[in-house]
């Protein structure tokens, strides 16, 4: 699979410029969004190749998000990677249980964010 447009999609206006100018750097066409009802907008409509999604966002988090992405026939097969400050194993069991395919703690390098999305090239 070759990646192209990727989704980034948080709600700190600081996490999504820089997530969205290491994507950007790196080549990818970036849609952002800024919380879970939106992505899911968003990814219908735009058809990304990958989603890089952020948990802790209101009024729909990010494993809302993943659920009704995987519910969904058009989005059901794009990858989600999580990026979040949540770290716990237990986090990451459970971003696994919603759907997601990778997972990043905040605070975030570029270089994680390059070798995720490079998991899915």
């Amino acid at each position: 699979m070759s990646l192209k447009k990727i989704l980034v999609v948080d709600d700190s206006k600081v996490d999504l410029a820089n997530i969205e100018k290491i994507v950007s750097e790196a080549g990818y066409t970036v849609i952002t969004a800024n919380d879970g009802a939106e992505a899911i907008e968003k990814a219908k409509a735009e058809t990304p190749d990958l989603i890089l999604l952020d948990v802790v966002m209101q009024p729909m988090d990010g494993y809302q998000a993943c659920r009704e992405l995987r519910n969904t026939d058009s989005t059901k097969n794009i990858p989600v990677v999580f990026v979040t400050g949540k770290g716990q194993k237990a986090d990451r069991m459970w971003a696994k249980m919603q759907g997601g395919e990778g997972f990043i703690q905040k605070p975030f390098t570029s270089q994680e964010i390059i070798e995720q999305i490079n998991n899915f090239s």
